[in-house]
């Protein structure tokens, strides 16, 4: 297992974030659109998406399936790092769009279809960091 908890961010790991902020400016909606993710693959090509909500919970799909499934769709399969950022709700004080953690159901995803993947997240200087999935689950559930 990786243990680089900390580790800086490379150029492309922060042109990932900018790939994600860029992608939830554009496509911003209250109450609809709120994070952006993006992902890169191992031969250098990063997909982009929105997460879709809906008013029961259960049904909203996070950013970071969608752009799981929409590089998949396209026929890619071996990643290397994926993003997520949230765009502030129009409410809130500041404009700040900020990297965040995926949640549980995006780790196992993450996990699933990307078990050599590096993940972009906050760190707790307020810096943003790079770790290996298998940090954000260990001792994960396996079939066999």
């Amino acid at each position: 297992m990786n243990t680089a908890l900390n580790k800086a961010l490379s150029e492309k790991d922060v042109e990932l974030i900018d790939a994600a902020t860029e992608t939830i400016i554009r496509l911003y909606e209250q109450d609809r659109h709120h994070v952006g993710a993006a992902l890169r693959t191992k031969s250098g090509e990063i997909f982009t998406a929105v997460h879709v909500e809906a008013y029961i919970g259960r049904v909203t799909v996070c950013a970071e399936a969608m752009v799981i499934g929409k590089a998949i769709s396209e026929g890619y399969k071996d990643f290397d790092s994926i993003v997520a950022v949230r765009h502030p709700y129009d409410e809130q004080e500041g404009t700040e769009i900020k990297v965040v953690s995926p949640c549980g159901m995006c780790r196992e995803l993450i996990s699933d279809y990307g078990p050599n993947m590096n993940v972009i997240l906050p760190g707790n200087e307020g810096e943003n960091i790079s770790c290996h999935v298998s940090e954000l689950l260990p001792l994960k559930y396996k079939r066999s």
